[in-house]
């Protein structure tokens, strides 16, 4: 019988490059879209909110329907929620047949065979071995996500990710350069640059990785035992061949160094956005959150950032309804919002994680205190973006055109340097992976309409 594997993905850009990574381990497989027809189901998860569980959880029933009328399927859980979880996943669902952590999923062959002897499988933990480079069958043709350091050795007290991918793991500059390498001559022409804190590349170096790196970046090999951190690998990447954009994400605040912020206007491929959390703008909150931050300190950050990056888009997240947020600190928080004007803002419900500090702090909010302050910041944060994006109309914008819109196909879809998305109408399907020049002639809260020149 063909072997046809079937992968769905919830969470992060990292979640969405392990799954990349489980097809191009699992060579002998054919990706398929459609669960019904496959063989081996992997749901790859995430627990960052109690939503994002839930909605697993949905889903492993809808398969365990299909399992019954194809008892040979064999569906494995991998990711986040599998680590956070691990056995007691196998015990909740017995339409489960395997649990696999995301720092495992290189073991996935030989886990299979085991599979497919009947046993059942549960594999968490955060081996060393699990920085390696492997392959990937990539989705996306023009934009690739590449990881640079795994894990995260900030301890948050709302985040599970410590917990579900372990500490700091810094991937070595010839790792990531050769991947980059690859992808660059297979015709790719922007990479982002993935990590819970990217900004923390290379702080876990014990002798220097570049110590004998040969100039694949038009460098020499620092002298010396001079560690490789994130402002000196972005100035290595900026320097490959083949390569027009350059992107990361996350930035943590309190490691964004006035040595990066002077760098990067001059990596012209580096494209002017960041991605800056926020989380609260009380320093009340700020502390309770253990984010190593005060508010005066990230508006000063991004003050930098502008001044030295005039034309920078710096997008942000923001949790409301922390525990023990009262009113005055949620009014703190938005103010910030209005003071900074963030051109976009992921915002969110606190939602309590199993094994963090604050799922057990007093003073919980209701859900309802929540969902109305979640409202009151939307409105603010959308209108926002709007005015800013409304600034942009009759100005010329270069995009790397991406593809057709799916729900008008006649128009076309890219993304500005700044990382906004653009509409704009052409004829031509030849013009997928290039680089045009539009002119903006709309806007909308979350898009702008162009005109092709």
């Amino acid at each position: 019988m063909p072997k046809k594997v079937y992968i769905h993905t919830f969470g992060c850009q990292m979640n969405k490059y392990d799954s990349e990574t489980i097809a191009g381990i699992l060579q002998d497989y054919s990706l398929i879209d459609d669960p019904e027809k496959a063989n081996l189901i992997l749901i790859n998860t995430c627990a960052v909110r109690q939503h994002a569980e839930d909605k697993v959880y949905s889903l492993v029933g809808r398969l365990s329907i299909i399992k019954k009328d194809n008892p040979d399927l064999k569906i494995g859980l991998c990711g986040c929620l599998a680590e956070q979880y691990g056995e007691n996943l196998l015990k909740r669902f017995s339409a489960l047949d395997m649990v696999i952590g995301p720092d495992n999923i290189y073991k996935l062959p030989g886990l299979l065979d085991e599979l497919y002897k009947g046993r059942r499988i549960v594999l968490t933990g955060h081996p060393s071995e699990s920085v390696r480079s492997l392959p990937t069958k990539r989705v996306d043709k023009i934009k690739a996500y590449v990881p640079i350091v795994l894990g995260c050795n900030n301890r948050c007290s709302y985040c599970v990710v410590p917990w579900t991918r372990g500490n700091i793991r810094s991937r070595t500059p010839q790792q990531i350069l050769n991947e980059l390498k690859n992808l660059a001559n297979s015709g790719y022409q922007e990479v982002t640059l993935l990590g819970q804190n990217v900004n923390d590349y290379g702080c876990d170096f014990k002798d220097s990785p570049i110590a004998g790196l040969k100039s694949v970046a038009g460098l020499e090999p620092v002298a010396g035992l001079e560690p490789v951190d994130f402002c000196k690998l972005l100035i290595m990447v900026n320097e490959l061949d083949g390569l027009k954009r350059i992107r990361f994400i996350t930035s943590h605040p309190k490691n964004f160094k006035s040595e990066l912020i002077n760098t990067l206007p001059q990596l012209q491929k580096v494209c002017e956005y960041i991605h800056l959390p926020l989380q609260s703008g009380s320093n009340k909150i700020l502390k309770l959150m253990n984010r190593g931050y005060t508010i005066e300190f990230y508006q000063q950050l991004v003050e930098d950032i502008r001044q030295k990056i005039p034309t920078v888009s710096i997008t942000t997240d923001v949790i409301v309804g922390f525990p023990g947020e009262e009113e005055e600190d949620f009014n703190q928080t938005l103010k910030a919002v209005e003071e900074i004007r963030f051109d976009s803002a992921f915002t969110f419900k606190f939602s309590p994680r199993p094994n963090t500090p604050s799922a057990t702090y007093p003073d919980q909010l209701s859900s309802e205190v929540k969902q109305d302050r979640l409202e009151k910041l939307i409105a603010s944060t959308s209108r926002i973006t709007k005015e800013k994006n409304s600034r942009l109309i009759e100005g010329i914008e270069e995009i790397l055109v991406e593809g057709q819109n799916p729900k008008d196909t006649s128009f076309f879809m890219g993304r500005t340097r700044t990382d906004k998305i653009v509409f704009f109408k052409a004829n031509a399907d030849s013009l997928i992976g290039k680089m045009v020049k539009v002119k903006i002639i709309g806007c909308g809260t979350f898009s702008l309409k162009g005109e092709l020149l």
